[in-house]
């Protein structure tokens, strides 16, 4: 028997929301349920889901749904954090008398963390193919750095992106050695069961409001 080679997925948590499930019913994904009818042949040794914890009316939902990949014990998440900075307004005709900067706040660490772990995780050979899920750019050199440093692994991006603007991702694409469009007809496959159990006697529900 062949054996199945071992595979371990990284997943851009905004990119994913943003790019496949967002103003979907499918936001209850069960990510470990996803990638094995996705990639049926491999042996997925853990899937490392990377976001960062939001501010506003959605964070319960975020809560909620980060409990629920916890049930999954394939699934790892590394945490990043927003910082909040001052941008100024860059629209020429606007006519506001007052301060023209204002708060936003930017999402830290998620790339660089996707980075590292990809790179460790080669370097340790706890794999034979490194899954990425993203379209952003920034992770050029890390593909590019493990196809240069391990050729014997096998690099695949999967591009979440329903808008095909978003979803170019071309310098990203071209890094790896595989690339497609993550198959959104999977995602209603691959739905946590609601309620779902938590594992410890209780039961988590799918936000109401998504």
């Amino acid at each position: 028997m062949t054996q199945k080679p071992r595979t371990i997925i990284y997943i851009d948590g905004f990119n994913l929301y943003y790019g496949a499930v967002k103003g979907t019913p499918y936001k209850w994904l069960d990510l470990a349920r996803f990638f094995r009818l996705v990639r049926p042949n491999d042996d997925i040794q853990c899937i490392r889901y990377f976001t960062a914890m939001v501010h506003g009316p959605t964070k319960p939902n975020q809560e909620v749904y980060l409990q629920a990949l916890a049930t999954t014990p394939d699934v790892q998440m590394i945490l990043g954090k927003f910082k909040n900075k001052k941008i100024k307004c860059a629209v020429p005709r606007c006519t506001y008398s007052g301060t023209r900067f204002f708060q936003a706040s930017e999402e830290k660490r998620t790339d660089v963390n996707i980075a590292i772990f990809m790179l460790d995780d080669a370097y340790q050979d706890l794999c034979d193919k490194l899954v990425l899920v993203s379209g952003d750019s920034d992770l050029v050199p890390a593909i590019r750095m493990i196809r240069h440093r391990f050729p014997t692994k096998e690099t695949a991006v999967y591009v979440p992106a329903r808008d095909p603007g978003r979803g170019a991702a071309v310098e990203l694409r071209m890094a790896a050695d595989k690339n497609r469009d993550l198959p959104l007809n999977v995602l209603p496959h691959a739905q946590f069961s609601n309620p779902l159990p938590d594992g410890y006697g209780g039961f988590l529900h799918k936000p109401a409001s998504w």
